[in-house]
C-alpha cells in the first residue's frame, strides 16, 4: 500500500513525464521496503523491476527533492499534500549553473 502510495505522490509530482513506469516502481518498492524495515538492496530491486541502477537512483534523487521526502512516515500515511511540485526537468534547468547569467526575459 505503501509503495502505491508513493507512485501517486511521485505522479502528483510530475515525476511521471517522460518516464518509464519501471523506475518510479523501482524506486517506490525501495523507499516503502525501507519504511517498514525491510533490509532491500538497490540491486535486489533492479533485479526485479528490470532497470538501471543509476536509473533507479536518479529516481531517487528526484524523489528527494519534493517535499513528500520531507515528511515522516506518520505524516505520509495521514496528510495529503495539496501542492505540486514542477517537473524533474524543469527544476534541474533552473537549478543549472550554466543558466544562472542567463537574462530571463528575452525579447
Amino acid at each position: 500500500m505503501t509503495a502505491l502510495r508513493l507512485v501517486q505522490r511521485m505522479k502528483r509530482d510530475w515525476m511521471h513525464t517522460g518516464r518509464r513506469p519501471s523506475g518510479l516502481c523501482g524506486a517506490a518498492l525501495l523507499v516503502a521496503a525501507r519504511l517498514h524495515d525491510f533490509c532491500r538492496t538497490i540491486k535486489e530491486i533492479v533485479n526485479v523491476v528490470k532497470v538501471c541502477e543509476t536509473t533507479l537512483r536518479k529516481r531517487l534523487t528526484e524523489f528527494e527533492d519534493t517535499p513528500t521526502s520531507q515528511l515522516t512516515i506518520e505524516e505520509f500515511m495521514k496528510v495529503d499534500l495539496d501542492q505540486e511540485c514542477d517537473p524533474p526537468c524543469f527544476t534541474s534547468k533552473t537549478n543549472n549553473q550554466r543558466w544562472v547569467g542567463y537574462p530571463r526575459n528575452c525579447t
